[in-house]
């Protein structure tokens, strides 16, 4: 009479006992993976922009208004608050989130896994996610951006989609849209697993909806509603067309291809065998993978960062494989996983970073020749000179990208001030009489965006403005007295 209470008690210490010894093993590669991350003050200009985001925010900056992007704002927002409880000199506590959000990306994973596959396939799933997850120029592996924080919701929308949790499902899709917009695309597979739930269909959709549009519809409103929309979907009409650079983007798409696959090496082999063969059905997991890749693609740009996206479902759909292969085969993807890995490590801590040095050289000029209450215009698509320095922009646009169309990495064509996003340039003129910088930097360095092919600012810098210097070849001009 008293066996049968037990059994429940003993799921649950099996369950702790699982955890307890997987957790530490997760967590001990996490920060592994991600020792690099913490060897530079900045990895890439995504890192600058949020930076220097989360000061005018703190400045009382207005989201949308005031401080602009292309991005939803939880990643801003995140940034603000870390820097008000710890400052705004480092980035130190976005990496050690970052390192928080790859383990419980792990973690979710691979109670998918064994959930469905058992204890081994758990363990297999999260160490192979977190062994791929640097497998990509560390310029986009390593740094504390959208898509590091934006895989967390998505794992989770699986999670509790596969557990019939349809309204936190829907938050949780919410959770990785407001953080970069194609986190959206986890949706596809929820609602699949939605579908196959069958009688559950007519509650189920409702409250997956409301999961989702409310807190949507809460940030919208929590900033400003039309220019969420536009910042966030109708804006960047110009910015999504590679017309004229279709070569410079097919290399670049091939490239972080090669490179993901590289470090996917261990699992590809396994994934392509469940493609060909019929032992493993989880059409959610392909469509997990297919929507991933769309969300890859959209927009035509490819750039590396984009491509950690594929990560999550990509170690499931290995995991999912291995199930039903040989053990040796299991030691075989981990061990490939693991060298792998090791080298994309090494490359993240030995590689040089000559546009990071380039970038703290101009900061240190711009702090000799301005006050800290100056504001200034740096002109080029490095952001975190701004934050390096310690000085104001002069302009919400904080990069030449938003006002040329260069931010999309073009490499001439569709490049120019017809192709900025839509009346940034009679805002721009307005700030800059507003409150003239005191010093402008000139950081094209010969491309596209220079501003001898730019009317408006070419203007602007020979009415009111000289050449005082250089520095590696960025040019810096000083407001003339009495203009």
């Amino acid at each position: 009479m008293l066996a049968a209470p037990l059994a429940p008690a003993r799921t649950a210490v099996t369950r702790t006992a699982y955890w307890t010894r997987l957790a530490p093993l997760l967590a001990a590669l996490a920060c592994v993976t991600r020792i690099p991350s913490f060897v530079q003050p900045l990895w890439n200009p995504d890192e600058g922009f949020l930076a220097v985001q989360a000061r005018l925010l703190a400045q009382g900056g207005r989201l949308y208004e005031t401080v602009v992007d292309r991005k939803p704002p939880l990643l801003p927002w995140l940034y603000q608050s870390a820097f008000a409880l710890f400052g705004s000199g480092s980035l130190t506590p976005l990496r050690v989130l970052a390192v928080l959000a790859q383990l419980l990306t792990a973690a979710l994973l691979a109670s998918l896994a064994r959930r469905r596959w058992g204890d081994r396939a758990g363990r297999t799933a999260g160490v192979l996610y977190l062994l791929i997850s640097v497998g990509l120029n560390p310029e986009d592996a390593q740094a504390a951006t959208f898509e590091v924080f934006m895989l967390p919701g998505t794992a989770a929308a699986l999670w509790c989609a596969d557990r019939a949790r349809w309204g936190v499902a829907g938050a949780a899709v919410a959770a990785a849209f407001l953080t970069k917009q194609t986190g959206g695309a986890v949706l596809l597979p929820v609602a699949w697993l939605l579908h196959r739930q069958g009688g559950g269909l007519r509650a189920g959709l409702p409250r997956l909806a409301a999961g989702f549009a409310l807190p949507v519809l809460g940030v919208a409103l929590a900033t400003d509603p039309a220019g969420f929309l536009f910042w966030t979907v109708t804006g960047s009409a110009a910015y999504a067309s590679v017309t004229g650079s279709e070569l410079h983007v097919l290399a670049r798409a091939l490239t972080n291809a090669a490179i993901l696959a590289a470090a996917s090496a261990g699992l590809l082999p396994p994934v392509v065998r469940a493609l060909r063969g019929a032992r493993t059905t989880v059409p959610e997991l392909w469509l997990w993978l297919a929507s991933s890749a769309a969300a890859v693609m959209l927009g035509c740009h490819f750039f590396g960062h984009y491509y950690l996206q594929l990560t999550p479902p990509l170690a499931l759909l290995a995991t999912a494989a291995l199930h039903v292969l040989p053990g040796e085969r299991h030691t075989a993807a981990v061990l490939t996983s693991a060298c792998s890995c090791a080298l994309f490590v090494g490359w993240g801590l030995l590689a040089p970073r000559p546009e990071l040095a380039h970038t703290e050289r101009v900061a240190a000029a711009l702090t000799q020749r301005t006050a800290p209450a100056d504001r200034v215009l740096v002109w080029g698509i490095h952001p975190e000179t701004y934050w390096l320095a310690g000085r104001t922009p002069a302009t919400r646009y904080l990069t030449a990208g938003l006002l040329t169309n260069y931010s999309g990495g073009r490499d001439g064509p569709q490049v120019g001030e017809k192709y900025a996003v839509a009346g940034a340039w009679p805002v721009f003129r307005r700030e800059m009489t507003a409150h003239a910088p005191a010093l402008v930097v000139d950081d094209s360095r010969g491309e596209p965006y220079a501003p001898d092919r730019l009317p408006t600012l070419r203007r602007l810098l020979t009415a009111g403005y000289e050449e005082v210097g250089r520095v590696d070849g960025a040019v810096l001009y000083a407001r003339v007295p009495g203009w």
